[in-house]
């Protein structure tokens, strides 16, 4: 065929048209088309007529399931712009301006030093006396609701932290991030949501952040503008301040759950299938070294807690981090928080130095709340030096990224160590590899369960025990999925032997 679609030694009639000619007048009548590729070649339009293409164009929708897809884009594009504002409105708004004027004049009548001795119920009863003649004296007449609202707010506002003590509160909020004074978002379900609250000024925003770190003995201001911290109840705080966040200081918090989630939980709850928590609960039991795989707000924290219900009561536990936030579920257990530097640059003590401290130290299992550096080298040699059950968390996408990330991690240390000799070590050390995701109807599910067996060659295999494959998506937006074992004979049975769970554990994977 030649490349105007004629065949050699065919004539025109029999061509395969592009289009179909007409005279420059139009008028003619259409010609029949030949049924060799004309479905492919569609003919051009008589004048007047409307093709499917032209109509798409025009409405700028497609028939069948392209409509739906094409306007959800529509809608997105249509909603991203639009600014969000934590301002509170109704009965709140009322209550702020009153707690403006009140404020000011109850710190006249209060001695700070008194006030900080006494807790929250306490300072109430105190309060209400004062509020009272600070009311009479501005001639403001509140009924009981609207006395009760005002002290809550006076009390969070002068020994709690403000308006966020009422996100605290709040059980069904898992994150909460303050976007400057304007805006705070909550996470519900998975799902980010603007929150109904409002602070006076970045002035009263950044007390609020000295007064989380100031706790915990860090500091924050414009020569220190990081800081990493946690609040009373286990949550961790981190704070940025201006000129690093230009929108104001920035507070990220990262609640818990105040009742311990364990691996049944997480079952039920559909994170994963019942054989996969069998089969992680024989790892913990049987002390596997695991590592923990997944992105930020994936459930990495929440997973090593769970995992730290198996542990033998026995057994001496040492976890390191940067900012205290696992609560293991064991009476044996000593946490461990690095410290930052000082004004002038001295006194810090990392991760790594916590590690190569918690070795003279007696362990039995040592636990990494996360590796971001050279401290992988030192959780390699603790994890096959006879510190098995070893456990970390790190960021990454997928199990075989993550053995990778440890790779890099080493290598980018001040440790000259060839390449090879890294990946020996890690195929040595590192038994099971647990990646969890947060997929995009905000829940959390473990994705794959993967074994490392050893190398090959530069190469590390491994084999894949449990995997979460994607079905479909309900009208609702929640994803559908299956989980599946993959039929594998665990490399680690011999492990399992050892305390009593081959058969469990191999009934599991199968």
């Amino acid at each position: 065929m030649s490349a105007f679609g004629r065949r050699p030694g065919t004539t025109s009639g029999t061509r395969p048209a592009f289009g179909v000619a007409r005279p420059m007048q139009g008028g003619a009548a259409r010609p029949v088309e030949s049924e060799s590729g004309g479905e492919q070649f569609p003919p051009l339009p008589l004048p007047g007529e409307t093709t499917a293409l032209d109509s798409t164009a025009q409405t700028g929708t497609m028939p069948g399931a392209n409509q739906d897809a094409l306007q959800r884009l529509a809608d997105r594009q249509a909603t991203s712009g639009d600014a969000g504002n934590s301002r509170v409105e109704g009965f709140e708004t009322s209550i702020h301006k009153i707690k403006e004027q009140v404020l000011p004049r109850l710190l006249e009548r209060v001695d700070p030093e008194a006030a900080a001795t006494l807790d929250k119920d306490e300072l109430a009863e105190e309060f209400r006396p004062i509020i009272g003649e600070v009311l009479a004296e501005l001639k403001l007449t509140l009924n009981r609701r609207e006395q009760f609202a005002l002290e809550k707010v006076l009390v969070d506002e002068l020994l709690g932290l403000g308006p966020l003590e009422e996100l605290l509160a709040d059980p069904s909020i898992t994150d909460i991030m303050v976007n400057g004074p304007d805006q705070t978002y909550v996470e519900r379900k998975g799902q980010l949501v603007l929150a109904n609250i409002q602070f006076r000024d970045e002035e009263h925003l950044f007390q609020i952040a000295q007064r989380i770190c100031n706790s915990v003995g860090r500091r924050v201001d414009q020569t220190t503008p990081l800081a990493d911290a946690r609040l009373k109840d286990g949550s961790r705080v981190n704070v940025i301040v201006p000129p690093l966040s230009l929108r104001g200081t920035a507070i990220s918090i990262r609640k818990f759950s105040d009742k311990p989630i364990t691996l049944d939980m997480m079952a039920g709850f559909g994170s994963m299938s019942p054989k996969m928590a069998t089969a992680l609960k024989i790892a913990g039991a049987s002390r596997f070294n695991i590592v923990i795989s997944g992105g930020t707000g994936s459930g990495k924290t929440t997973m090593l807690n769970a995992l730290s219900k198996m542990i033998d009561p026995g057994e001496r536990v040492l976890t390191i981090e940067d900012a205290a936030e696992l609560r293991l579920q064991q009476p044996h257990w000593l946490p461990l928080e690095t410290r930052p530097a000082n004004l002038e640059g001295q006194g810090e003590i990392s991760i790594r130095d916590l590690v190569k401290n918690a070795l003279r130290m007696r362990p039995d299992r040592i636990i990494l709340g996360e590796i971001r550096g050279s401290e992988c080298f030192d959780m390699l040699a603790a994890m096959n030096t006879g510190h098995d059950g070893s456990m970390c968390t790190l960021h990454a996408n997928s199990p075989r990224e993550a053995l990778a990330r440890m790779e890099n991690m080493v290598m980018m240390s001040d440790i000259k160590v060839p390449k090879e000799a890294i990946s020996r070590q890690i195929a040595d050390s590192v038994e099971l590899i647990i990646q969890v995701k947060r997929l995009r109807d905000g829940s959390r599910r473990v994705t794959n369960v993967t074994e490392v067996i050893g190398m090959e060659g530069p190469v590390i295999v491994t084999q894949e025990l449990f995997k979460f494959e994607y079905l479909d998506e309900s009208a609702d937006g929640k994803i559908i999925g299956e989980y599946r074992a993959m039929g594998l004979r665990p490399y680690t049975l011999e492990k399992a032997r050892q305390f009593g769970f081959d058969h469990a554990f191999l009934e599991a994977c199968l």
